[in-house]
């Protein structure tokens, strides 16, 4: 009985080698197509897949659901990229610039700029102050080879930024993102005029977000990115993978004049605060107390004789007339807090300040030695820098 059954199995083996071998010979596609959609195959795809977790699942998830290539992410942005041209006033001087250059007080100066807005028969293009500052005439050139005379509805030096209307109609206009959005790594294009060239793309990522005390600007969170930025491309668009604007290039770090990798851009957010407010005053209207003030060391707490685990800004001086004097404000005095605020540095006492409504009450915590004193303060205008 079991040499019958021994002789069975082995007779089915034989028939089913000969038919792997036909099969081979004859129709190998046939096996190919089987190995490709067996369980096996599939298996290390998805157990990598889900064997992601975090950050790494995150970047993953982000490559696959972007549906854009670079290319085609120029190809959505650059159109709304234009080439700004100014003579006339006095030549700027700027730190770390990349704007134009000249000799003289008539200049013919480039930079650039980004159409964000475009309505009926005119439109809107965000660039920087220093780009167009002292202009007696500002010119646009569009990708399309359309140009204009621009109207400048209003700039604000504290930002950099400056907002110009041009009339021309069907404008095309640069789909706006999220700078919060982005990460450390993530791809980005600077999208620009470099030395009166014409319309450039330069490629790079998001080296740095929120860099601040580079001394560029009175209010500053700056983008930092490797992506090769040179004069010119001043008021251009940074944008994402996706073709989003994302930032306005305003600053490079160059010992030579030409890009070695540091370049800055202020954040779409902010640049969209203030362009709301030129549009509707025709500058940035924001509050002011008068006072200077200074880092919390501590050998100055101790001086002070202030907690050890304060923390605040040192006021070194008050503005006489100021609203912090009215207020009653001393030098000495250690800000605590504006408002529901709590600041620990001078940029953070500037900003919660600048971000109050001229005219509004507020409250002003404040150490005073060993006391804890709430202050009421008039909230001043930031006056307007020259």
């Amino acid at each position: 009985m079991l040499r019958s059954l021994w002789l069975i199995f082995a007779q089915a083996c034989t028939v089913a080698l000969g038919a792997v071998f036909v099969l081979h010979t004859l129709k190998p596609q046939w096996l190919e197509r089987s190995a490709s959609e067996s369980p096996a195959a599939t298996a290390p795809a998805a157990t990598s897949a889900a064997g992601a977790s975090g950050p790494a699942a995150a970047a993953l998830a982000s490559l696959q659901a972007s549906p854009h290539s670079l290319a085609e992410a120029a190809a959505l942005a650059a159109p709304a990229v234009v080439s700004i041209g100014t003579s006339g006033g006095a030549r700027t001087q700027r730190l770390w610039p990349f704007g134009g250059e000249g000799n003289g007080p008539e200049r013919r100066g480039m930079g650039s700029g980004v159409i964000v807005e475009g309505d009926g028969d005119a439109g809107y293009v965000l660039t920087n102050h220093h780009v167009v500052d002292a202009a007696q005439r500002i010119d646009v050139q569009l990708s399309d080879g359309r140009e204009a005379s621009a109207e400048l509805v209003g700039a604000d030096p504290e930002t950099d930024l400056a907002l110009l209307r041009i009339p021309l109609p069907r404008l095309p206009v640069i789909a706006v993102g999220a700078s919060k959005a982005l990460r450390v790594g993530d791809p980005v294009l600077a999208i620009g005029n470099p030395f009166g060239v014409g319309q450039t793309v330069t490629a790079g990522i998001v080296s740095a977000l929120q860099r601040q005390q580079l001394g560029i600007n009175v209010f500053e969170s700056f983008i930092q990115t490797d992506a090769a930025i040179n004069p010119g491309n001043s008021g251009g668009a940074l944008v994402d993978g996706q073709g989003r604007l994302v930032g306005i290039n305003s600053a490079i770090y160059s010992r030579s004049g030409g890009s070695v990798g540091l370049g800055f851009a202020i954040p779409i957010e902010l640049a969209q605060e203030v362009m709301q407010a030129l549009r509707s005053e025709g500058r940035v209207a924001r509050g002011w107390m008068g006072v200077t003030s200074r880092e919390l060391s501590g050998e100055l707490m101790e001086a002070l004789r202030l907690p050890p685990d304060l923390q605040g800004v040192l006021v070194a001086g008050v503005q006489q007339g100021s609203p912090a004097e009215k207020a009653g404000v001393r030098p000495g005095d250690v800000i605590t807090q504006v408002g529901q605020t709590a600041v620990s540095s001078p940029e953070s006492l500037l900003n919660a300040v600048a971000r109050l409504k001229p005219g509004a009450e507020t409250d002003l915590r404040v150490q005073r030695g060993r006391d804890a004193v709430t202050l009421k303060a008039r909230v001043g205008q930031r006056p307007i820098p020259k």
